[in-house]
Order: structure tokens, then C-alpha cells, then sequence
């Protein structure tokens, strides 16, 4: 079974491994200020818009495939993702942010 970076951080910090939290909470719970990981979810938007092919499907982790919009992550769901990555201390973006 594959962990997310939302269950790691989630059990890093005694939480349930399925929750979900707004920036505010995250904030406080990472003890990294709110402008940082607004930032990190603003790129994320941006990601989502400049390099679309490269979003997921829904439950999956697969990347690059030509499936219909209601089968890939909302932009929502993209951005937030890039904030639990974030938070996983992921190496893949935002370093300038750390």
C-alpha cells in the first residue's frame, strides 16, 4: 500500500492518518507560518494550470494520461496535495520556500 504525504504528515503528528486540515490548522500544526504554505498551495494552483498532462488521476497515482477532467484532481485537490508535500519536506518543488 502506497502512503500519501497527507498520511504521513498525518501520523507524524499523532493525527488520524485520513484527515484533512485548512492552511490554519496546518500552520500551526507544522509550525511553519501561513503566508509559506500559501504560497506553496498558490504554485500549486499555478502547476495545475501551466502543466495540466502532468496531473493525476483521481485514487491513482498515475500521471500523463489523457483521461476526461472529472477523472483527474481538482485544482483544489492539486494544490493541497503540493501542500502535504510540502510538509513531507518532498525535495521536488518549492525549496526556495524552506
Amino acid at each position: 500500500m502506497v502512503v500519501t504525504h497527507r498520511q504521513r504528515f498525518n501520523i507524524a503528528h499523532g493525527l488520524p492518518a485520513d484527515s484533512s486540515h485548512s492552511l490554519v490548522e496546518l500552520a500551526k500544526i507544522s509550525g511553519l507560518k501561513y503566508s509559506v504554505l500559501k504560497e506553496v498551495e498558490k504554485r500549486g494552483f499555478g502547476a495545475y494550470n501551466n502543466n495540466y498532462s502532468s496531473v493525476r488521476e483521481k485514487g491513482t497515482f498515475k500521471k500523463g494520461t489523457n483521461a476526461a477532467p472529472k477523472f483527474k484532481l481538482s485544482p483544489q485537490q492539486w494544490a493541497r496535495a503540493r501542500v502535504y508535500s510540502f510538509l513531507d519536506n518532498s525535495k521536488k518543488h518549492d525549496l526556495d520556500l524552506r
